[in-house]
């Protein structure tokens, strides 16, 4: 059975869609995800990006550093579509949720997603401002260990 997802989950997608029409995409990519898991800012992702120094000025600024040396593909249907990546970051935090026996989806595995879903934009901000997916984990841990979810 799959974890649903959180009420805080569904406020990143929410965001992430703004975000990626304030990029004026025709798609949502892990850079707006992670740009809106963020913004958001009250969820565990936020508060182990926020942890290890990543302010959005500065987030944005590496996106915007990569988005300028790479077109990602996308796929346009009429409403703002999710790239492959995306898609299997949605996977990915379904499985990352699991295997930390949560009972559904947040933002903690989002940002855990992100960072193994290698070739992303988010992946390569991520490891550019120097977050790797061993540390992040002890971060998700660390601050789950006390949660009764």
């Amino acid at each position: 059975m799959l974890p649903k997802s959180s009420p805080r989950v569904a406020e990143v997608i929410k965001l992430a869609n703004e975000i990626a029409r304030e990029y004026e995409r025709e798609y949502v990519g892990t850079e707006h995800v992670l740009l809106a898991i963020l913004r958001e800012g009250t969820g565990i992702g936020a508060t182990v990006l926020v942890k290890r120094g990543v302010t959005e000025g500065k987030l944005r600024e590496e996106i915007d550093k990569l988005i300028k040396k790479q077109m990602e593909e996308t796929w346009v249907f009429g409403r703002l579509p999710g790239t492959p990546h995306f898609k299997n970051v949605v996977a990915t935090a379904i499985q990352q949720c699991q295997q930390l026996e949560s009972k559904e989806v947040c933002t903690e595995h989002l940002l855990l997603a992100l960072l193994i879903e290698k070739g992303s934009v988010a992946h390569k901000a991520l490891k550019n401002l120097g977050l790797t997916p061993a540390q992040v984990r002890a971060d998700v841990l660390e601050l789950t260990s006390g949660r009764s979810e």
